[in-house]
């Protein structure tokens, strides 16, 4: 019987995927432990899902870490995940360069503790040379701060006389956001069950295709991400046309 690997059309393979990694807490209690306990084991995914993606010839692989709101957790916990952060990055850093993984990060990341955003641009500085899958994190991140972001360069532009208000286009506001140098995502998946956006890519996310799985994160190895981009694969993308255009563009 063939593995979900094997049945993956390798032509076919989507440029990026974005992921909201959803679940860490509920599987920690699902199984009586503390939450951070979720957080930990969904490092260990993080490093499966990011080797997968790699083997498979994926070229961006965005996954939200860590949102704008998420500052509103418990103190404890936001101190946990920020130390947690910086020992993951730190161990994981070896086995990045070895796979030739390259680390990125968008978001607000002047909030970030010291320590926390010193390991992160170290890393991001060590794998600069690599060539393989760019890993994005997406930290204190979100989309609606990142679409305002934008807004405001636009006013303060516009202000100076650098700009009229007819050159903001899509190019321009695309041009003005965190991730003006990825190409926005083929697919989304979120695991834990829930169907929502979150505030996450809420601009490049337009023609995107949703796998949505109740797998909580902890949970969410390989074989699951396979299945997710078989599932990519059988999905006919048709970015506002009728199928019958897109049969008649792919002849």
């Amino acid at each position: 019987m063939h593995s979900v690997k094997d049945q993956i059309n390798k032509s076919l393979i989507p440029q990026h995927v974005a992921i909201i990694m959803d679940g860490n807490g509920r599987w920690a209690k699902s199984k009586g432990m503390e939450r951070y306990m979720g957080h930990q084991e969904g490092v260990v995914s993080v490093r499966r899902v990011v080797e997968a993606a790699n083997s498979l010839g994926v070229k961006y692989l965005t996954m939200y870490t860590f949102s704008t709101e998420n500052w509103n957790r418990p103190e404890e916990e936001v101190v946990a995940l920020m130390s947690l952060m910086v020992t993951a990055i730190k161990h994981e850093t070896p086995d990045l360069m070895k796979n030739n993984v390259r680390l990125s990060a968008i978001g607000d990341l002047t909030r970030l503790p010291e320590d926390a955003y010193r390991t992160l641009m170290e890393c991001i500085e060590e794998t600069s040379v690599n060539t393989g899958t760019t890993v994005i994190l997406a930290l204190s991140y979100s989309s609606r701060w990142e679409i305002i972001s934008a807004m405001r360069q636009a006013v303060a532009e516009a202000a100076e006389g650098k700009i009229k208000p007819e050159d903001i286009n899509e190019e321009w506001i695309g041009n003005h956001l965190t991730t003006k140098d990825f190409p926005d995502p083929d697919l989304l998946i979120r695991t834990g069950g829930e169907q929502r956006l979150s505030n996450f890519l809420l601009w490049q996310l337009s023609y995107t295709e949703f796998y949505f799985t109740p797998v909580y994160w902890p949970d969410f190895r390989d074989e699951e991400f396979y299945k997710a981009i078989l599932y990519y694969q059988q999905r006919e993308r048709r970015f506002g046309k009728t199928s019958e255009q897109v049969c008649d563009c792919n002849k």
